[in-house]
């Protein structure tokens, strides 16, 4: 189904309108990203290499003349034909571990040699640059919550380096370069992120719970379920990324945005289970190596300078992305029974 938000465009001459680079465009925050960037009259292209991404997770934007989708890896530089861009979002890389474990070299190109190529095709549009970092840099933390201003505790040789470092590294290399060339620069540090277009088999905690107890599967939690997360809804962390993107404030370094509000692995299982009406049972397996006991973000940065915090409490946001999920699922369903039928 088409969203009419999308169906028009706004004269083009239209003072306010930048011309918006967002690779990884197609993935779950990317499609997000895009879709307010042309509900604010923006023109828009959206770079992915589908990797993670989905068309159809941009298909309600395809109909918008403001929209552009252009099928490209970021670790070869972008084509000249896309046009000079204002402002370049760089959201390109697998971010969960199912998905960066699969090619951890190719990871850890993305970061760097990918990451390389937008700063030098902002550069040479003069646009501003955006970079999506990860509170994993922070690793399996030793302070709690998490500052922007604490350097972590990342094992660099383990089986989550490839992005955990490979994240650390595209901060430095954004900020490195952006001082030498004269770029303005922006920084977000993402915390657990949920809501419709994840990924049904991202391995994410909020998509295999949601998965796995609207099928009446037994919910799987590695280790005890009593290590915490922090889960921010997308539409409010998209919200943090405008507004740290807008801002003529001097801000220097990364800024967190997350939601501080804190649960265990085990109570997000049961509300789960309680809001999808599922009879599903916990099943515990071993903890994966390296992976984070807590993880909470101070926002104070994004208060002070953004006057952001998320909105959305946490039962409506899960929700609306056990609503999704269902949608895809029975979508799943007919298709397959269609094709036995045919």
């Amino acid at each position: 189904m088409t969203d009419d938000r999308f169906s028009y465009a706004p004269p083009h001459d239209a003072p306010s309108a930048k011309h918006i680079a967002v690779s990884g465009g197609a993935g779950f925050l990317g499609s997000h990203l895009c879709a307010r960037l042309i509900a604010a009259g923006h023109h828009v292209t959206c770079i992915d290499n589908f990797h993670t991404g989905r068309h159809a997770n941009v298909a309600d934007l395809m109909s918008c003349d403001r929209f552009h989708l252009a099928a490209q890896d970021i670790n070869e530089p972008l084509d000249e034909a896309l046009g000079r861009f204002d402002q370049i979002y760089n959201l390109a890389c697998p971010a969960s571990p199912v998905h960066y474990q699969y090619d951890r070299v190719k990871t850890a190109l993305t970061c760097s040699i990918g990451t390389l190529h937008l700063l030098k095709r902002a550069a040479s549009d003069g646009a501003r640059f955006f970079q999506a970092s990860t509170s994993e840099i922070y690793g399996d933390p030793e302070i709690h919550p998490q500052v922007e201003t604490y350097r972590g505790n990342v094992n660099t040789v383990g089986p989550r380096s490839c992005y955990d470092e490979g994240k650390r590294f595209a901060e430095t290399l954004v900020t490195d370069f952006g001082q030498q060339h004269g770029l303005t620069t922006r920084i977000v540090r993402i915390f657990n992120t949920y809501g419709p277009r994840m990924h049904p088999d991202d391995g994410r905690v909020v998509s295999n719970f949601i998965v796995q107890a609207l099928a009446g599967r037994d919910i799987t939690i590695y280790g005890t379920g009593e290590q915490t997360r922090s889960f921010c809804f997308v539409d409010d962390l998209i919200e943090g990324f405008l507004r740290l993107r807008e801002t003529d404030e001097e801000i220097t370094g990364p800024v967190n945005i997350g939601n501080p509000n804190e649960i265990t692995v085990n109570e997000l299982a049961r509300r789960v289970i309680a809001l999808s009406g599922s009879r599903s049972r916990l099943v515990y397996h071993p903890l994966p190596i390296d992976d984070p006991r807590r993880r909470k973000p101070d926002i104070s940065r994004a208060l002070t300078h953004l006057h952001w915090s998320p909105q959305v409490p946490l039962e409506d946001g899960l929700e609306q992305t056990i609503a999704y999920f269902a949608a895809e699922l029975d979508g799943e369903r007919l298709a397959a029974s269609g094709a036995a039928a045919s």
